[in-house]
């Protein structure tokens, strides 16, 4: 008896332990046994939760007058609020293949209850159904991470095959030195083998079609190894470049979205017709010059004077498109 009674216990806690609401009729009927037992199984497991918080996270099995059942509640569990700005963020990001997504989305509706998983699902089911992945030459972008980051981290070189911007396919023996995610996109900074200088080359991830793990090891030294927060904050566009130190004036309606959109922007100074001088430590590639001519007229940059000068040429070129 004694062992049936710990089998029975043991299923209620999974069921529990899996958002199930433990209902005494419904379970006295299923294991043939009196309510009274159930509820005697309940109370064991609400002692022992009760005496071994700390070891199950603060777990309680408290019963719903609205379920009229049993629902465990853990600290560990996602609020529904919780879980709905994670989907949102997978899903606005378009990085995942649809497989991929509907399975992270699943396996996250396991941290909380049913009723919550429901709710839930009724919540995104639509923004699912219409998904659109970002086109990938890969059977996985996340297998790919998994992958460079691992060898990353086991300081082992790989080979990758890459379709560049023109769809040429190359096969590239590097250094892989880190990851970053920006804008749909998964990207690889890493050093080629075969050039010397240690100049960064950023890969996209989706576009990398295998990934070959070699046993030669390779070592950076600290000029050459990246710190991801330092890069994240100067560049945000996945251009390589030098840094820089940039100032520019901003007329524009919202400001707070360009120091949004550059973590190390600071207004410096702010003068009577609303405009704001702003200076920044970027990355000074191709993409801050996108993303400042993407301003418009909101935008003047003062310096640097190699700066100014590549956004007179782009206007220019723009120009030259519409004679």
């Amino acid at each position: 008896m004694d062992s049936e009674k710990n089998t029975r216990l043991l299923e209620i806690f999974f069921r529990a332990l899996h958002g199930e609401s433990i209902s005494v009729k419904k379970l006295a009927d299923e294991y043939r046994v009196s309510t009274k037992t159930i509820s005697r199984s309940i109370n064991d497991l609400q002692s022992f939760l009760l005496e071994h918080r700390e070891l199950m996270q603060n777990a309680s099995l408290e019963y719903s007058y609205k379920e009229k059942a049993y629902i465990l509640y853990s600290d560990e569990f996602l609020k529904n609020s919780e879980l709905f700005a994670a989907a949102k963020i997978l899903i606005g990001s378009r990085a995942l293949n649809k497989d991929d997504l509907i399975t992270f989305v699943s396996k996250l509706k396991k941290f909380t209850t049913v009723r919550e998983r429901e709710k839930l699902e009724n919540l995104i089911r639509k923004e699912i159904y219409h998904y659109h992945e970002v086109k990938s030459d890969c059977r996985s972008v996340v297998e790919n991470v998994w992958k460079i980051v691992s060898a990353i981290e086991d300081r082992n070189i790989i080979t990758i095959t890459y379709y560049k911007m023109n769809r040429q396919e190359v096969r590239r023996k590097i250094i892989p030195a880190a990851v970053m995610f920006s804008e749909y996109y998964f990207y690889l900074i890493a050093y080629r083998t075969d050039e010397s200088g240690y100049k960064p080359v950023y890969y996209r991830i989706d576009r990398i079609s295998s990934v070959t793990e070699h046993r030669e090891k390779f070592s950076l030294d600290r000029e050459h190894s990246f710190d991801e927060g330092e890069l994240r904050e100067k560049n945000q566009f996945m251009f390589p470049g030098e840094n820089a130190h940039i100032v520019f004036e901003f007329s524009g309606l919202s400001l707070q979205a360009i120091l949004d959109r550059l973590p190390t922007a600071r207004v410096v100074e702010k003068k009577d017709n609303g405009v704001s001088v702003v200076e920044a430590e970027v990355n000074n590639g191709r993409g801050i010059l996108m993303y400042l001519l993407s301003q418009g007229v909101w935008v003047k940059v003062i310096s640097p004077p190699s700066l100014v000068s590549d956004m007179k040429n782009e206007i220019q070129k723009m120009n030259d498109l519409y004679k």
